[in-house]
């Protein structure tokens, strides 16, 4: 299966160079950029000397230690790029990379800064800085996603960086694409203002999305209006702007012969705007990355059409909880008692706690009519998570040590981290209500833990199932525009989920 790519992507080819009758069969031509790497150890020179002679770059006229001459303080650290000018009639430029040890992380770091360093040129790169088959996803992926771009200019000039990589990987570069351009899109999505992006925007897209995989067993429904009559959180929540109103988007991965294939249901949160409710987000500027609420089910929306693409033997439903938390004369109010789809009944006392309400129905509805062997979430639900992880880690709360340890490993090998939290038991008083079967968010001052007392509620509506659940708010938005990540959202959990679902 070919991934499609998106129109401002970096394209990719291979060339598989053997020896040096193989690479004298390269029209240099064809490129007017070589990229190099500098190892971080002692071996840096005898490593660019290898790759020179293997790519019979004698024309270029220089040898590996006049070109680090050049640069006596190359360290070769990851991530590490100079820019030689040399004299060639068309191959302009050679750039030398840092590849450290050559770790996977340490091959991610050296795309990102490839990536960034020909980003929106048009360049026609050769790229030897990646040579093994092992790193091969990781390393394209940040060549991928290194180079998003996005924004609503009314004048801008498309020009897509061409890599031809030195390898032969086929197959992880074929996973690569679909992967990292999966991930593209959830970020396409994410990037999307809130005066377009409102819950049925975000249905006709997964819609599009759906059929342009072109993956047999892959169907789509959507929930809206008196379908939802029991998803009492979607609807407290969506109805604050009744027009359009909350969707639930339901997405099924299921082909024939899928019946005994273990069953897994991701469910996102996705809040196209939040306010914060009645309960206004204050100071204000807690509101202007406000549209990127919606992460969670971007995140789920391309883990599924990546992951079917690559055909893993495991049927997945994607339940994606869209509503937009307005202010308005429907907008639910601190103190009102809602009931979920489970029928549990959850007194609300703040709604700028919105995102654990729509994610109880999605958690609710999947025990209870999907049967799942795999119940996970995601969602950027709390600041606490970032307070206590950063931006490099996303939270992960699981009672099943086992099911944790596969997505911590998954994590490792794809760079997409994630960090076992406590699901700590004496914090449970923070949920206990006075009227209804719980609050839904503590209401007293001495508690902490807002990232643990909120994954303690969901846990409540995942029934026993073997359940997962990813707060991601750290990183899923990058204050600054640097490494892989554009400023604004990251699709964080795209990679993960995919290699998690393709690893069962």
């Amino acid at each position: 299966m070919s991934a499609q790519r998106p129109e401002s992507a970096p394209s990719f080819s291979l060339v598989d160079l053997k020896g040096s009758t193989q690479a004298k069969k390269i029209s240099w031509e064809s490129f007017d950029a070589i990229a190099l790497p500098i190892h971080s150890v002692d071996a840096k020179v005898a490593l660019l000397k290898t790759t020179l002679d293997s790519l019979a770059l004698a024309e270029v006229n220089r040898s590996a230690e006049s070109l680090l001459e050049l640069f006596a303080d190359a360290t070769g650290k990851a991530g590490e790029i100079f820019d030689v000018q040399i004299d060639h009639p068309t191959i302009k430029h050679l750039y030398l990379v840092g590849v450290g040890d050559e770790s996977a992380d340490d091959l991610r770091k050296a795309g990102a800064a490839l990536a960034r360093k020909t980003k929106s040129t048009g360049s026609r790169v050769l790229s030897a800085v990646n040579t093994k088959a092992a790193t091969a996803v990781v390393h394209i992926n940040a060549l991928i996603l290194a180079n998003f771009v996005w924004n609503l200019k009314s004048k801008k000039e498309l020009k897509v960086t061409r890599f031809t990589l030195v390898g032969g990987f086929e197959k992880e570069l074929a996973k690569a694409e679909i992967v990292g351009y999966a991930t593209w899109r959830a970020r396409e999505l994410i990037h999307t203002p809130s005066n377009i992006k409102n819950p049925a925007w975000m249905a006709t897209e997964a819609k599009k999305l759906v059929t342009s995989a072109g993956v047999t067993g892959l169907s789509i429904k959507v929930l809206s209006g008196r379908e939802l009559k029991r998803f009492g959180g979607l609807l407290a929540v969506g109805n604050s702007s009744p027009k359009p109103g909350p969707r639930m988007v339901e997405i099924t991965y299921a082909p024939t012969g899928s019946k005994n294939w273990p069953h897994v249901v991701l469910v996102g949160k996705g809040i196209t705007f939040d306010t914060g409710g009645i309960s206004l987000k204050r100071p204000y500027d807690f509101m202007v990355p406000m549209k990127t609420d919606m992460t969670g089910s971007a995140v789920v929306l391309g883990a599924i059409t990546g992951a079917a693409q690559l055909a893993p033997k495991v049927r997945i439903t994607a339940l994606m909880m869209l509503a937009e938390n307005a202010v308005s004369s429907t907008s639910q109010r601190p103190s009102d008692v809602i009931v979920q789809y489970d029928g549990t009944s959850v007194e609300v006392t703040n709604t700028d706690a919105e995102g654990r309400l729509v994610l109880a129905d999605g958690l609710g509805y999947a025990n209870l009519e999907l049967d799942p062997d795999y119940l996970i979430d995601i969602a950027t639900l709390t600041g606490s998570a970032t307070l206590g992880l950063g931006r490099q880690y996303g939270a992960m709360y699981s009672r099943d040590a086992k099911l944790a340890q596969t997505f911590t490993q998954a994590g490792e090998i794809i760079c997409e981290r994630v960090w076992r939290m406590p699901l700590v038991d004496e914090y449970a008083d923070a949920i206990k209500s006075d009227i209804a079967d719980f609050n839904h968010i503590t209401d007293t001052e001495h508690f902490s833990g807002g990232s643990i007392t909120a994954a303690l509620f969901l846990e409540k509506f995942a029934g026993d199932r073997k359940w997962v659940h990813f707060d991601i708010a750290g990183p899923a938005r990058s204050e600054i525009d640097a490494g892989e990540n554009q400023k604004g959202g990251t699709a964080f959990g795209v990679r993960l989920l995919i290699e998690w679902l393709t690893s069962l």
